[in-house]
């Protein structure tokens, strides 16, 4: 048996503790105990692993084009940051290279089945970004996004965990609904679909909107936009970039008060040699280069979210948009995925499936 306890710690949503949280070899929590103040290991906070629905790449990394080295730096840097589950993420492009992009991925996912004794972020499937979005294409190329093509959709692979698919698409409600059945799930993004457009997805089955604010049309007091539904929506998830570049601090604001409950961090993540949000020739952002755990600090610090609304974004919800019941939490049953922050919110320490990631400093 192994367990790490904190002074402080996030349990079913609130924020408790001292706390001591046990699990076994199989790397599945047992036990989840109060304990007294002199007990507790470290002064830090403990909660579940983050969980980044949406990585493109990161550093010199590109998902789409990685080789095994580079996998395993990929691994490397996001346990570093405290994610334990993430989605490669695939954005718009020809038909056989997402083919050739989603194998790999498959193959890693395999591989990580039988590679127990090795620490790893686990891949939770890939997120197609694309290629059958809306008229808001953002940095997407314009010749990769193609009108939806429903025979495809039924032949992909079991790696597909999540499409980002442009509802206004004359077939976009029906990939929608066969995407669900499938066992996909399905968001909403790089759109400016109306009103009616949004319910009938959402009738269909989508859960959520693709980085709420950036590539979909807005907040308006006499339109309904994407954004301005998707706030007003109680069920509808939305993703949202807290980089303070893509979405301003008021905005992040005003999307938390507005949906507490289901909002969701993602880095949005590529591979960049800058150290801020990438960006087209014409200005048009990029991808992000935000580590999850910025993002958490990014969201309570500079946007004054309360920390267990925000641990909740990066936990507990993404893990709901994809219906795993075995992580997202710290609860008896669910796996030993846990990370230690220090007071100021940074990385201390990482368990992924119950093994220690070793921490340095390079």
């Amino acid at each position: 048996m192994r367990q790490l306890s904190a002074s402080r710690a996030f349990v079913n949503g609130a924020l408790v503790g001292p706390t001591r949280v046990t699990w076994d070899e199989d790397g599945t929590i047992t036990d989840v105990s109060e304990i007294r103040a002199q007990d507790a290991a470290t002064d830090a906070l403990l909660i579940p692993g983050f969980i980044d629905l949406q990585v493109n790449g990161i550093d010199d990394v590109n998902v789409a084009s990685a080789d095994d080295v580079q996998w395993q730096r990929l691994n490397q840097l996001l346990l570093k940051s405290g994610v334990t589950s993430w989605c490669p993420t695939l954005v718009s492009a020809s038909r056989d290279s997402l083919a050739t992009s989603l194998a790999v991925i498959q193959s890693r996912m395999q591989q990580q089945r039988t590679e127990h004794s090795i620490v790893a972020s686990s891949i939770l499937g890939a997120h197609m970004e694309g290629p059958f979005l809306g008229a808001a294409l953002g940095a997407h190329d314009r010749r990769s996004v193609i009108e939806v093509d429903l025979q495809w959709i039924a032949q992909l692979p079991a790696c597909v965990a999540l499409m980002t698919v442009g509802p206004e698409q004359e077939n976009g409600v029906a990939a929608v609904r066969l995407l669900r059945q499938q066992g996909i799930a399905v968001s909403l993004g790089h759109t400016r679909a109306t009103e009616q457009q949004f319910l009938d997805a959402k009738e269909a089955g989508a859960q959520m909107v693709t980085h709420l604010f950036n590539a979909m049309s807005g907040v308006h007091h006499r339109e309904h936009g994407v954004a301005l539904t998707a706030l007003t929506d109680d069920e509808i998830f939305a993703s949202i970039i807290v980089d303070l570049e893509h979405v301003s601090h008021r905005a992040v604001q005003l999307a938390f008060r507005a949906k507490p409950s289901r909002m969701i961090l993602v880095t949005d993540s590529v591979r960049a040699n800058t150290i801020s949000a990438p960006r087209l020739n014409d200005g048009t952002l990029a991808g992000s280069v935000l580590s999850m755990d910025q993002a958490l600090r990014n969201t309570v610090v500079d946007c004054s979210v309360p920390l267990s609304v925000a641990l909740t974004s990066a936990t507990h919800n993404p893990a709901e948009v994809l219906g795993l019941r075995d992580r997202g939490d710290i609860s008896i049953g669910k796996r030993a995925d846990l990370v230690l922050l220090t007071h100021d919110l940074s990385v201390l320490q990482t368990v992924s499936r119950g093994l220690f990631y070793e921490h340095t400093n390079d």
